[in-house]
């Protein structure tokens, strides 16, 4: 997720890889990534809210991952 933590770091990595900020995303901060994008925001909160849902009563005691992949390699 682009939080404003990881947004802070953008900087630093372009200066240590010599990339624009575009690059540095693509290439450095998302290169594991099997989506190749970030997690947004609705994204998170459309999992909370079909946790909070019926359709969801029977979901105890387990992870759900929106990571795009991440834990999955």
């Amino acid at each position: 997720m682009l939080t404003p933590l990881v947004e802070s770091q953008i900087p630093d990595q372009m200066k240590t890889h010599g990339m624009d900020r575009d690059t540095v995303i693509r290439e450095v901060m998302l290169e594991r990534q099997p989506s190749k994008e970030f997690a947004t925001t609705e994204q998170l909160g459309g999992t909370a809210i079909f946790l909070c849902s019926d359709a969801a009563t029977q979901i105890t005691g387990t992870t759900i991952s929106v990571d795009g992949g991440w834990t999955a390699l």
